[in-house]
């Protein structure tokens, strides 16, 4: 018996950044107009242990790309380790002036991932991304920004072979999905979502052409 194996993939990203949300008041971003930004390891509140740098190695991309200069994330990660700040936690509780006076940063990104990772429902997977983030002033401690996003990458499976060749591959596609790291792909797309989104997420940096002719 022929079998043909369909994948459907579709994304759902949710309330925050759909195209009928509130735009965000940029009062406070045009005022302060940082050039350069200090990533934070995000703050893990999901059950994956993959999920802090996960999400932190697909954040500079879309941060470059909105026109900012992006402290290195992973010298930066570990200057802070080596520092006596093992963990996130106890990264995102250095007091503002001292990023100041060692790093000189004009503003910091604080992250936190509310749930990373794949779930499966009988012969169903989803992928899942949810983030918050912080954008704050350096010098003043001024919130400049803040955002929320929520994505999930659903594969919808039809096979051909009935109801066994249905569970034997669910099951083999369950196992290959616990050996890789499936949601980082997602981060990448929930980081640009929430970084890029015209009027939820940034306003455009001193180094992309674009800069000053937001329509945000």
């Amino acid at each position: 018996m022929r079998r043909s194996v369909v994948f459907i993939g579709y994304v759902l990203v949710l309330a925050f950044l759909s195209g009928c949300a509130t735009p965000k008041d940029y009062t406070a971003f045009r005022q302060h107009a940082p050039r350069s930004v200090l990533v934070l390891p995000p703050l893990n509140e999901s059950l994956d242990v993959k999920a802090t740098y996960g999400v932190l190695s697909t954040v500079t991309r879309p941060l470059s790309e909105m026109g900012y200069y992006v402290f290195p994330v992973a010298v930066i990660d570990q200057f802070l380790k080596e520092n006596g700040l093992p963990t996130a936690g106890e990264m995102h509780q250095i007091p503002l002036s001292k990023i100041h006076d060692i790093i000189d940063a004009d503003a910091v990104l604080y992250m936190s991932v509310e749930e990373y990772g794949t779930k499966y429902i009988i012969l169903d997977s989803s992928t899942i991304v949810r983030l918050n983030a912080r954008l704050v002033d350096v010098e003043t401690g001024n919130l400049l920004w803040d955002g929320h996003v929520d994505v999930r990458v659903s594969a919808s499976q039809n096979y051909g072979g009935g109801l066994i060749g249905m569970l034997v591959s669910a099951t083999v596609n369950q196992v290959v999905a616990s050996s890789t790291d499936q949601a980082h792909g997602v981060a990448a797309q929930a980081n640009t979502q929430l970084l890029t989104t015209s009027g939820q997420g940034l306003l455009y940096g001193p180094y992309n052409p674009n800069f000053g002719i937001d329509g945000q």
